[in-house]
């Protein structure tokens, strides 16, 4: 599932569809923390990040918080079960 700003979207196809549809290109993201902890005994990791983004032709950059939820897989990698994205206005 993710929610982006405030907007819920779940399943693989919805999510893909909902990022490709963002009314940019392209964005340049500056990350300034990166925050991670173990989640349950299946080896799970919740990580926080901040930062700004920076669009084409826009001024100023944006604030933004995000975090997911990484889940291991029997191939010895990580999925997103869930992914949450604001933009910080204050």
């Amino acid at each position: 599932m993710l929610s982006f700003e405030g907007a819920k979207t779940q399943g693989a196809a919805a999510i893909t569809a909902k990022l490709t549809g963002l009314p940019f290109q392209q964005c340049q993201h500056n990350i300034s923390t990166i925050d991670c902890q173990p989640s349950g005994p299946a080896g799970g990791v919740l990580v926080f990040v901040s930062g700004s983004l920076q669009l084409p032709g826009e001024q100023h950059a944006l604030k933004f918080s995000q975090m997911f939820h990484l889940i291991p897989t029997p191939q010895a990698s990580f999925y997103v079960l869930n992914d949450i994205f604001r933009l910080n206005y204050a």
